[in-house]
């Protein structure tokens, strides 16, 4: 990335003032996940400046992007080749940047087959607390030593540093693609799942809701169809891509926040579990993603009610959306976990700028 550019030069002089003068900064790029995570505060840090593809190989399967760049741009690009970024990150609502991708760390349906936003990335410019532009990996696998920061910022929702450049690995689209529909209550469903995790089939993405399992298969043609008629179940009765679509981004009916009368909205939990757990038993409304391991709760129960059926099962919980988050939004780490995040706060971001307070209280 050119360090002598405008945009960049100008983020780094507001970066330094701010380390200077002790002033908190909110990072921010197209605004569609500002949701997610604590509620940040601070003087806004305009990422969109910094946009634009910076280099792209599709025969080497890389593509590198300033943070500003538009999730849309870069996808449109990747499609152009038939490429594509398998693990789905969802967008929310349009203007969503890279960056704000890279810094969520949320991935979509096909998480549980293809792997997180992590795992894609290969390389990243930063900006620390001092201003100082720091970059980490490249723009192939095997050119990581020591810590593999690049990876650290993935999900770190901008606690350690401005993200300005990402270099991801991308794949391409998979030649066929067939969603088959199962009527099954909730165990029934799971046993199915976990039985299917032991069989070479192409499964790419499954969900259930309201006692109906959907599984998506995607690869070639022979093995989806090999998959199809071993499975049997019905072919999905509605246009399949713009159904998985309304489950990547959030569109679809479960997922918005309801009230009936005066009762206050319904939270929307993410139940973390392994997925072999148990059926999880809370009040409201359930959607199951990633072969079981995420259980969407759209609930009024207590926070700690939501955290101790999550813990039961060997898992954890987030608070997802939720007018009131005062019961926090991650569930608390162990006094370890804690301190190796506050050490990395203190290396990347001496004097706390970055978006203090967005994932825990003093981060």
């Amino acid at each position: 990335m050119d360090n002598q550019s405008p945009a960049l030069q100008q983020l780094a002089d507001q970066v330094i003032r701010a380390n200077e003068r002790k002033t908190a900064l909110e990072i921010r790029g197209g605004g569609t996940k500002a949701f997610y995570g604590e509620a940040a505060c601070g003087q806004m840090l305009d990422t969109r400046s910094l946009c634009g593809i910076s280099s792209y190989e599709p025969t080497e399967l890389v593509i590198t992007a300033r943070a500003g760049t538009p999730l849309a741009e870069l996808e449109a690009a990747l499609s152009e080749r038939g490429q594509c970024l398998p693990f789905e990150p969802p967008r929310f609502a349009p203007g969503g940047t890279i960056g704000g991708m890279v810094a969520a760390g949320l991935a979509g349906p096909a998480r549980a087959s293809v792997g997180s936003v992590r795992d894609y990335v290969l390389g990243i410019t930063m900006l620390n607390g001092r201003g100082e532009m720091l970059t980490f990996g490249g723009q192939v696998m095997k050119n990581v030593a020591g810590y593999d920061v690049s990876r650290l910022m993935a999900g770190s929702l901008g606690v350690l540093g401005v993200i300005c450049e990402v270099s991801l690995k991308v794949l391409p689209v998979p030649p066929v693609s067939a969603t088959l529909a199962f009527d099954l209550g909730e165990a029934d469903a799971l046993k199915m799942l976990n039985s299917l995790s032991a069989n070479p089939l192409p499964l790419n993405a499954s969900a259930w809701y309201q006692d109906r399992l959907y599984l998506r298969f995607k690869g070639a043609r022979a093995a989806v169809r090999s998959a199809c008629e071993t499975l049997g179940g019905s072919q999905l009765d509605c246009d399949a891509t713009a159904w998985w679509e309304s489950v990547r981004d959030h569109h679809h009916p479960f997922f918005a926040t309801k009230s009936a009368n005066d009762a206050p909205a319904q939270c929307l939990w993410r139940v973390s579990v392994p997925d072999t757990a148990a059926p999880i038993a809370l009040p409201g409304e359930q959607f199951i993603e990633w072969g079981g391991a995420v259980r969407w709760w759209r609930t009024n129960a207590s926070a700690s009610a939501v955290r101790q059926a999550a813990a039961q099962q060997g898992g954890h919980a987030t608070l997802f959306r939720a007018a009131d988050k005062s019961a926090g939004v991650f569930s608390p780490l162990p006094n370890p976990l804690m301190q190796i995040h506050r050490q990395l706060k203190q290396a990347f971001d001496p004097a706390g700028i970055f978006n203090p307070g967005r994932m825990y209280p003093g981060l």
